[in-house]
């Protein structure tokens, strides 16, 4: 059975063009990446910040608490990897020196350095003003952790500023401490 697609032979042709040519870029940056990024300094540098950020968690983690950091952490994970997925994209920011060349966002920052940073942030003193944590973890993440990583050439910030940053991070650390009090959890 032949089925004609919905969508006019105009559009697909375009659309496999546009891919083609995505295709290729990917081939050449990939190329370039296995040239001048796989096994130099940046590249293990990308791996540890992805590896041994978990690790700290394991072993400072709040014990009994895990399922709810996980949940805030996985929130974190999610939100900032869309979020920065979008910001490359739309050519806001772009990154150097990635572990992985086939993902456009950096993937130490998103899967590995923002949750666990954000999961440590909840578990110390709970009881300060979650409004206070924010700003405070919100300015060391855009003011001192972004600066950083375009300091070392990983992060090149092309129409974005710091301070959207700020009010971003404020935004994604208060939904995930709202996540980690949720009184919803019960047994299956």
């Amino acid at each position: 059975m032949n089925l004609k697609p919905l969508l006019s032979e105009e559009k697909i042709k375009k659309t496999d063009e546009l891919y083609d040519e995505f295709h290729q870029i990917q081939m050449e940056y990939l190329k370039y990446w296995q040239e001048t990024t796989l096994w130099h300094w940046e590249f293990w540098l990308s791996i540890s910040l992805t590896i041994f950020p978990w690790i700290i968690w394991f072993i400072i983690r709040k014990r009994g608490s895990e399922a709810r950091l996980l949940l805030a952490g996985s929130f974190v994970l999610i939100i900032s990897s869309w979020f920065d997925f979008l910001g490359v994209v739309f050519g806001l920011w772009h990154y150097s020196g990635k572990a992985l060349p086939t993902i456009p966002t950096y993937f130490p920052w998103d899967f590995s350095l923002l949750p666990v940073w954000t999961m440590l942030w909840l578990q110390f003193k709970p009881t300060f003003n979650p409004f206070f944590k924010a700003i405070i973890y919100s300015a060391l993440t855009s003011f001192l952790g972004e600066p950083l990583f375009e300091w070392l050439g990983l992060y090149s910030s092309e129409k974005w500023n710091v301070f959207y940053s700020f009010l971003v991070y404020i935004f994604i650390y208060l939904i995930a401490y709202r996540i980690s009090k949720a009184k919803t959890f019960d047994t299956l």
